[in-house]
């Protein structure tokens, strides 16, 4: 892959919003994308092989649980914060933000907001240092958006709960440690357990043949009478809405995220149509070509004030669900289009592993899918604006 010569785009100059520390965090971020991920992301999305020497540098950076606070080894910070580090993570790669994603949001802040003070004590300082990495149970083979609908469960058993089912498409899964997993009781009941690796009859097969998130480990959760201890049930909330508050904090992460990869391919398809000459110019000099670059940064800079804007929201505890959803939604669709449209800048060379877009549109393939489905946050925001359940 060629050098990384990333420069952020600031059209409406977003900067000035920022605090010092909100920059700070993010230029080590944006450092350590060029040093640590651009160099080795193509060899390893090649390869379909996650780099699991990173998870100790992600951890440095304040990736993993980034609002966690710090009486539980988090570093404490704000949802601002959070949101720029996923930003620059993904302008690396999305594989590698879903990492981070998974560890902060679909285990570290289901243990912090409904863990007891045990649980929170034993596993978020481990989690937060990447000593322990954690995965999240919900989407079940025959149950993807309606996750209400899934069949793993548990049996009281007196001294333990039995646990049978089967999840899929969980990042992390390969090598996690903990699983975060949404199983019902026997009333029907929507409960998290936290199943640790070493618990007889839990299996992660990973995922193989994937085209999207070629970086990132994928697999399945496979119960069979798994005997989980009580005191690993999360006991401070239950429901579908336990684990649809989880995904609030996922979304919001990717809304911000999915710009990183947006930025990455606009810049180098801006810089590539300055530098390729055809008919004795620069292609950046022809008017369809500054249509694209054109419609590109706009499309970005729109994003960028949406996702700063439900970041304040967030840090004031005003950002609803609808909001978050809506943010998810425009900002994959925003990076999704501009990878499509900086691709075509380069022509040939834009599907080569010389260059991130390919790579990248690739891996928004996925994240449009993950995390709520484009048409299902489409239907959040209608449900939100008339009143009227459209989901079934």
């Amino acid at each position: 892959m060629k050098p990384d010569l990333f420069e952020a785009p600031d059209y409406y100059c977003l900067d000035d919003l920022l605090t010092d520390e909100h920059k700070l965090i993010r230029d080590s971020a944006r450092d350590w994308v060029k040093k640590s991920i651009s160099p080795i992301i193509e060899e390893y999305a090649q390869k379909a092989e996650f780099p699991n020497h990173i998870i100790k540098e992600l951890a440095d950076i304040g990736a993993f649980g980034p609002y966690i606070p710090e009486k539980y080894g988090g570093p404490g910070l704000d949802n601002i914060s959070y949101g720029l580090l996923m930003q620059e993570i993904e302008r690396g790669d999305s594989g590698i933000r879903s990492t981070a994603s998974v560890q902060s949001s679909l285990v570290m802040y289901p243990i912090w907001k409904y863990g007891s003070e045990e649980q929170k004590m034993k596993f978020l300082p481990r989690l937060a240092s990447g000593e322990l990495m954690g995965c999240f149970g919900l989407t079940e083979p025959d149950h993807g958006s309606n996750p209400g609908g899934m069949t793993t469960n548990f049996k009281d058993k007196g001294d333990h709960l039995l646990l049978n089912g089967a999840k899929l498409w969980i990042s992390n899964a390969p090598f996690a440690d903990i699983a975060i997993v949404w199983a019902k009781n026997e009333e029907g009941r929507i409960h998290g357990l936290i199943v640790e690796r070493e618990m007889e009859g839990f299996t992660t097969p990973e995922t193989h043949n994937k085209w999207s998130l070629r970086a990132s480990a994928t697999g399945e959760l496979i119960f069979t009478d798994v005997r989980v201890p009580k005191e690993n049930i999360l006991p401070n909330k239950s429901g579908l809405g336990a684990p649809l508050g989880c995904l609030d904090s996922a979304r919001f992460g990717i809304a911000w995220g999915a710009i990183g990869a947006a930025m990455d391919c606009y810049d180098t398809a801006l810089r590539y149509s300055k530098e390729r000459v055809q008919f004795g110019r620069p292609i950046g000099g022809f008017q369809l070509q500054q249509k694209k670059l054109a419609e590109m940064i706009t499309e970005i800079t729109k994003a960028q004030l949406l996702a700063w804007r439900l970041g304040t929201l967030k840090n004031e505890g005003k950002a609803t669900s609808a909001q978050i959803s809506m943010a998810k939604r425009n900002n994959v669709e925003m990076a999704i289009k501009i990878a499509r449209e900086a691709r075509q800048i380069l022509g040939g060379m834009g599907i080569t592993g010389d260059y991130s877009i390919m790579r990248h549109m690739m891996n928004l393939e996925s994240v449009i899918t993950y995390e709520g489905t484009h048409d299902i946050h489409l239907l959040i925001t209608g449900l939100d604006i008339t009143g009227l359940n459209a989901f079934k």
